[in-house]
């Protein structure tokens, strides 16, 4: 029985050790990247590259798709389909943005438009797609509102299934007049989403019924920030008790705990080092896969914000600043092991590639870039 039982925790370890092995070889080393921008220059629409995790190259940028102001993306989790804003402010005559449907080419990467439906309010500016693959939630900037858009099984968007108009204002008088969501985001288990409002200085919270493809007002409904901090991009954490906005104007992360979609705030922190007076405003914030770290970037000082996360509390720790070797850090992407880091630089029409330090979270310039035409999204697909 003894010697029986032996082989069979020998077999077993040999068994896991081989699913293991299986699994490491099956994890991707190549990655098509997906670069949203802005076309009121020389950028066409969507450009895609290759990124090779091992030497950490990335190829030369090509044409995915031609559309106008494809200032954010995502990626359906399905991977056969790509959703992008049109940030404009006049689709067919009427005052909204439009959203964008695309089915992937898996073998070139090329996107090939499927329809386009209105995001139900002016300058859309952010979007998600549940975690069913079931609805984009779209953020619209200039109206102030978010919507919900059904989707096809065959990727195409219907029209919106539900529109919630923002309404308020805030403390600033030149830029908080008047409500203008920034993003929305997708809580971990897939039944809240959040939207943070520049012009509120809040973060409002929506039950999803994903469904129906659906949004409507939590109770409670939001949670605040301070006044004139310009609430804008949100991030939660992988483990799904903490999560965190960055402030705009003020040049702050705000720090909550979360529990269905109920947030407290914990802490607020500069994202400038300290004593800095350079004039600067924050754009993107991002967990490492890892949840070790948080990262934010500065435009204006032109950095990385580095913090490590307290796994315990969620509160934050500064751990330094990273140039972005470029001119006004829109946006940036963390593939999806951790190991980089890619900051799009829309100022200067570059993408610069970091290798991600994963026991400080600290970033080194690997000294590769490619130059995009006003970068303002990063997005990874496996090949």
């Amino acid at each position: 029985m003894r010697a029986s039982a032996l082989t069979l925790t020998l077999l077993g370890t040999v068994s896991m050790f081989a699913l293991r092995s299986a699994a490491a070889e099956d994890a991707p080393t190549q990655y098509r990247v997906y670069f949203g921008t802005y076309t009121d220059g020389d950028s066409q629409g969507i450009y895609q590259s290759e990124f090779d995790l091992a030497s950490g190259e990335l190829s030369d940028p090509e044409l995915a798709a031609e559309v106008v102001n494809p200032s954010f993306l995502a990626i359906h989790p399905s991977r056969k389909f790509l959703y992008a804003v049109s940030e404009i402010s006049l689709l067919d005559g009427q005052t909204t943005g439009g959203v964008s449907a695309f089915a992937i080419d898996r073998s070139g990467g090329t996107l090939k438009l499927l329809n386009q439906q209105s995001s139900q309010g002016a300058g859309p500016c952010h979007l998600v797609v549940d975690a069913t693959g079931g609805a984009v939630l779209v953020a619209n900037y200039g109206g102030g509102s978010v919507a919900s858009l059904p989707l096809a099984a065959d990727g195409r968007l219907g029209a919106a299934a539900s529109a919630i108009q923002h309404e308020g204002h805030s403390v600033d008088p030149g830029r908080q007049q008047e409500p203008h969501a920034h993003s929305i985001n997708i809580d971990p288990e897939n039944r809240f989403a959040v939207a943070a409002d520049l012009g509120l200085d809040k973060v409002l919270v929506y039950r999803l019924d994903a469904k129906q493809a659906t949004l409507a007002p939590h109770d409670p409904p939001s949670a605040s920030v301070a006044g004139g901090s310009g609430p804008r991009h949100f991030a939660f954490h992988p483990g799904g008790k903490f999560a965190y906005v960055i402030n705009e104007m003020a040049n702050t992360v705000t720090a909550f705990s979360y529990d269905a979609g109920k947030l407290t705030e914990v802490q607020t922190i500069g994202t400038l080092p300290e004593g800095d007076e350079e004039a600067s405003y924050t754009a993107e914030v991002q967990v490492h896969p890892s949840g070790k770290f948080l990262y934010g970037s500065n435009r204006g000082h032109d950095s990385i914000a580095i913090f490590a996360i307290d796994q315990e509390t969620g509160t934050l720790t500064a751990a330094g600043h990273q140039p972005t070797g470029g001119k006004t850090p829109r946006n940036f992407g963390i593939d999806p092991t951790g190991a980089y880091l890619l900051a799009a630089n829309q100022a200067s029409d570059n993408v610069v590639v970091f290798r991600i330090d994963g026991e400080t979270g600290g970033l080194t310039p690997t000294g590769r870039e490619i130059r995009v035409v006003s970068p303002v999204c990063v997005k990874f697909l496996p090949r």
